[in-house]
Parts: structure tokens; C-alpha cells; sequence
């Protein structure tokens, strides 16, 4: 079976989310979006594991669904919603964990994602870290737990359960983040790094930048949204082509392709790197952002007031590729770089991405075409027209061929992708 996963989410009791992220809301916007598994996101915090307790009921093996007298908190605008059960959103029990420690005399700071099959695992987990540090305060809880040990916990009491390191390459909370990262897999999680076997890239790097570095060659790469709001859900995701389960998906990052050549991990959703609020070297107070090299022309300073750059996500790519150019291997999951529906729109429009004008074409297409990813990755141009948006069909076929115009963010700024020369775009978290 085909679908696709959005496995990196917060709820509403994570720090700077909306406060809208409760399941059903979550659960419709997948719909809306084509996303058929979820990550639940900040299972470790009390009252949102309370939340997952009471709402969800166990699916297949490892997946959950909402009970069927929960519904969306808001009317769904395509006609295929709300589905029956045996269609509804899937749900993984997920967290991340941010691990601040010392290691070999300097501070590391290093984002996780945990995948679970049960409850019970959660709550294993849960008491372990319980005694570590403070769950209540923060969704995804700061811990100050190294990252080999905290891979030990999640080994230990969940047998089938797995950890993934999150948006491995952005600079201040990575595995090897310029700030307070390492320099490789097994420099982070020493005698249990075998146990490593698929990384996320994150919004500021894609596949073809990880496949500079040969060290990552024995790791599948998979993208998620990280979403602090339910309508961000899907703007990267991975698809896989494997049994429907949780059980299959572990397998499918484990070995993403088979010997007869199926790839059961068959492709990823991306930003365009350079949209990514991390991508190029810069320095946000003073409006600065430069490409690597002049990066190193300068020795790493800002030209303007003297203060070290932040090292962003290529510049630290290219620190530890010991290629010219990227390894593509023939069974390679296919990478679709993309831009959210609601901002093509916005462009097309000549207003903001959450303009009332935007949303109101932006359900409608929904309910006349289907789920936005689908329209942007499949659906024939042909059938476009029903947008009834001049030009909207011609975008998105720019946006297939990666034929856009990039402006790369820096220093925590989203950077710019448009498919026109005077569009701008502006994006929030």
C-alpha cells in the first residue's frame, strides 16, 4: 500500500504551537492534506498522552485512530471527509526529546524523535524520563540526558520502538549542528550507534546535500513538517509503499529497498532547502546572509558588526562532504521539492498567504480537485483548470521542475522560494 507519513508534529502543549493542535483538528487537516499516518507528537507530556489515552483506539498493528463518535472540530471541505474509519488519519505515538549535556568539553544540544508501537512502551518510557527531568513543562521536554543514554532508555523499554535523530543539520539543536553538534553518528551515540538506522533531514537540507557525505550512506533519509500548527502538517513527509502498519514502517527505514528492487520507502517531500530558515550563513540582527564560501572569506564574522555568523545547514553539509557530487543510487526513494498550495495561491493572488481570499480558493480547490498534496505531486494539469486561478496550472508545473526562483533563509529567517521573479513569499513557523 502507498501512503504517506507525516511522522514529526507537536501538539498544543508545546512551546510556541497553536493552541488548535488538538487530535481532531490534527486528524482533519491530514485529511485535507493527504496524509493517511500521523505522528502524535509529545507523548512524555502528561495531559497530551491523557488526551491520546482517551481519544485514540488501537488500528492496525502499531497505529491507532480516533473513536468514532470524536469528529472534526471544524467542517471538512472535501467530500470524502469525514472517512470511514477504515480510511480515517493513522496516528503513531511519537515524541521528541531535546538532550542538553556535555560531552568531551562541550555543550551538545541534540533533538530526537521517538517512535512506539503501545502504550505501554509510552509509559515505560515516560517513568524513566520522569526521573530525569521535568515532562510537565514543555511537549518536547529538555533533558539534561546524553543522547547515547537516552537511546539506551527507549532500547530497554520499548523492544520494537526506534529513535531517529531530528533535522540533523540545524545549527543550535542537532546531531550535528555547527553550534553544538558532532561530527558523526557514532561520535553521538558511541557503543549504540548500530541501533541508528534512518536520520531526518530537516526543512534546511534535502537528500541531494546528505548525499555529499559518504559517512550517511548506510542511513535512510526521511522527511517530516515539524509542524507548530495543524496547517503546516504534510509541508515535508515521507511516502512509503509497504504493509500498513507501524511494524512495516520500521522495516521500510531499516531496509527501503528490497532485493527484487521494490522500494518500500518510495520517495520523500521536500521544501526547497533554500526555503529553510537555516540554509546559507548569516546574522538575523543585521540583516546578513552569505554562501559558504563567503563565509569563509570572512572568517565566519558578520561584515557589519563583528559578531560570529551563524553557520548554517550548507555550510556545514560541505564541512563534512568528502564528495563533489551527491551518490545517487539507482533504488534512491524519488525526493518531490515542493511549495504549500496556500502560497502558490498567495502568489497568484498578489496577497498574503492567510488572506481570506487565499483560503476561500484554497478549499475550493480541495473540494473540487482532493487533498492539496496529491493535486501538487499528481493530479494532470489538465484538470486544473477547475482552480479557476490565471496561471495556476503553469506554477504548478514550474514548481515539478524545480523551475522557481530561491532566496535562502539564514539565521532562524525563512528564506523566499516564488515561481515568478516579483512574487515574494512569507512564511510563519
Amino acid at each position: 500500500m502507498r501512503f504517506l507519513a507525516d511522522l514529526h508534529i507537536h501538539s498544543c502543549y508545546s512551546w510556541a504551537t497553536s493552541k488548535k493542535s488538538h487530535l481532531r483538528t490534527l486528524a482533519a487537516w491530514a485529511q485535507i492534506k493527504g496524509v493517511q499516518v500521523l505522528g502524535t507528537g509529545d507523548f512524555t507530556h502528561p495531559l497530551w498522552l491523557a488526551e491520546l489515552q482517551e481519544s485514540l483506539i488501537s488500528a492496525e498493528p502499531g497505529f491507532f485512530r480516533l473513536k468514532e463518535s470524536i469528529l472534526p472540530d471544524f467542517s471538512l471541505p472535501i467530500p470524502f471527509c469525514p472517512a470511514p474509519h477504515w480510511l480515517s488519519t493513522r496516528f503513531v505515538l511519537t515524541a521528541e526529546i531535546s538532550c542538553f549535556y556535555k560531552r568531551h568539553g562541550k555543550v551538545r544540544k541534540v533533538h530526537h524523535l521517538i517512535f512506539v508501537p503501545d502504550f505501554t512502551s509510552v509509559l515505560r518510557i515516560n517513568a524513566a524520563l520522569a526521573n530525569i527531568g521535568n515532562l510537565c513543562a514543555d511537549g518536547r521536554p529538555l533533558l539534561g540526558l546524553d543522547s547515547r543514554d537516552l537511546l539506551e532508555i527507549v532500547l530497554e523499554n520499548s523492544p520494537s520502538g526506534f529513535l531517529v535523530p531530528a533535522h540533523i543539520w540545524t545549527p543550535w539543536f542537532s546531531l550535528f549542528g555547527s553550534k553544538s553538534g558532532f561530527d558523526s553518528v557514532e561520535e553521538c551515540f558511541a557503543d549504540l550507534s548500530s541501533h541508528i538506522f534512518a536520520l531526518e533531514t530537516g526543512l534546511s537540507s534535502n537528500p541531494e546535500m546528505n548525499r555529499l557525505v559518504s559517512a550517511l550512506d548506510r542511513f535512510t533519509l526521511i522527511s517530516n513538517s515539524d509542524c507548530h500548527s495543524p496547517w503546516k502538517i504534510g509541508r515535508e513527509a515521507t511516502v512509503f509503499d509497504t504493509s500498513f502498519d507501524f511494524f512495516a514502517i520500521k522495516s521500510a527505514l531499516q531496509t527501503p529497498c528490497d532485493a527484487s528492487g521494490h522500494r518500500h520507502l518510495a520517495a520523500t517531500v521536500e521544501f526547497f532547502p533554500e526555503e529553510g530558515k537555516y540554509h546559507y550563513d548569516g546574522h538575523r540582527s543585521c540583516d546578513f546572509c552569505c554562501a559558504p564560501a563567503m563565509s569563509r572569506e570572512l572568517h565566519g564574522v558578520c561584515p557589519i558588526c563583528g559578531k560570529p555568523l551563524t553557520v548554517g545547514v550548507l555550510s556545514r553539509v560541505l564541512d563534512l562532504a568528502d564528495r563533489q557530487t551527491p551518490l545517487h543510487l539507482p533504488d534512491a526513494p524519488v525526493v518531490y521539492s515542493l511549495i504549500p498550495l496556500q502560497e502558490i495561491l498567495a502568489e497568484l493572488l498578489g496577497v498574503g498567504p492567510g488572506s481570506k481570499a487565499v483560503m476561500k480558493k484554497y478549499l475550493h480547490i480541495i473540494q473540487h480537485i482532493g487533498p492539496e498534496l496529491t493535486i501538487l505531486m499528481e493530479t494532470p494539469l489538465v484538470e486544473l483548470a477547475v482552480a479557476d486561478v490565471l496561471g495556476f496550472a503553469e506554477a504548478i508545473h514550474c514548481i515539478r521542475n524545480n523551475l522557481v526562483q530561491r532566496k535562502a533563509g539564514f539565521d532562524g529567517v525563512f528564506g523566499r522560494i516564488t515561481v515568478y521573479n516579483g512574487g515574494q513569499k512569507v512564511r510563519g513557523n
